[in-house]
């Protein structure tokens, strides 16, 4: 039986040889879905979206709280401000507390040098007939000496000092070293320099 064109042709090796030339010049075949979509092992529906959240976003949800916006500048938080007048209250409470003990500790030791200062220095009589009034503290009082002892106030050899409310009569020199302690417990010293006459035209030293 006489071969074929076809099988000649096969023999020959030319069929085989325009098959691998028409094979390497045709396009590769393309991958993906029946629609020729590539999608490169993935869904389609994800194709061109970012992995884990909505386009835009950055890929998924912000991690955290979000953070508060930049305060303002010169705001201070309420707290904050809260807690800066009370440690400013309390320092200010803290220093009158220790100023008045000071001033009462003070208090206390001019009482003391006072005391001590006056202590058995006081020339008051319990048989003085004669009153010498005064002014003192924005009112007029008195106390009791006898004729030596007035005539003695008047030319300033003695003085009237206060003390718990007595006054008490007592040489110059004691009303000299208490005018360094607490000059303003001197109620009475005359100036024998000054004129005898008070600004109403009363004598000093008048007896009433």
């Amino acid at each position: 039986m006489a071969e074929s064109l076809r099988d000649q042709l096969l023999k020959s090796g030319l069929v085989k040889e325009i098959r691998e030339e028409k094979r390497k010049s045709s396009p590769p075949p393309k991958q993906g879905g029946a629609s020729g979509q590539p999608y490169a092992g993935k869904n389609p529906r994800h194709a061109g979206k970012p992995h884990g959240g909505k386009p835009g976003q950055g890929g998924g949800k912000p991690q955290g709280n979000p953070q508060r916006p930049p305060r303002k500048d010169g705001e201070i938080d309420l707290a904050k401000a809260y807690a800066i007048r009370a440690q400013t209250e309390s320092t200010e409470r803290r220093k009158a507390e220790a100023e008045a003990a000071e001033q009462a500790r003070l208090r206390k030791e001019k009482k003391r040098k006072v005391e001590e200062l006056l202590k058995g220095k006081a020339l008051n009589l319990a048989e003085a007939d004669q009153v010498r009034h005064f002014p003192y503290g924005d009112k007029i009082r008195r106390v009791h000496v006898d004729a030596t002892q007035l005539t003695a106030l008047n030319a300033g050899e003695l003085g009237v000092v206060q003390q718990n409310g007595r006054y008490l009569v007592v040489q110059k020199a004691v009303i000299d070293e208490l005018r360094v302690i607490a000059p303003e417990l001197i109620a009475l010293l005359v100036d024998p320099n000054a004129p005898s006459m008070s600004d109403d035209g009363v004598p000093d030293d008048l007896m009433w």
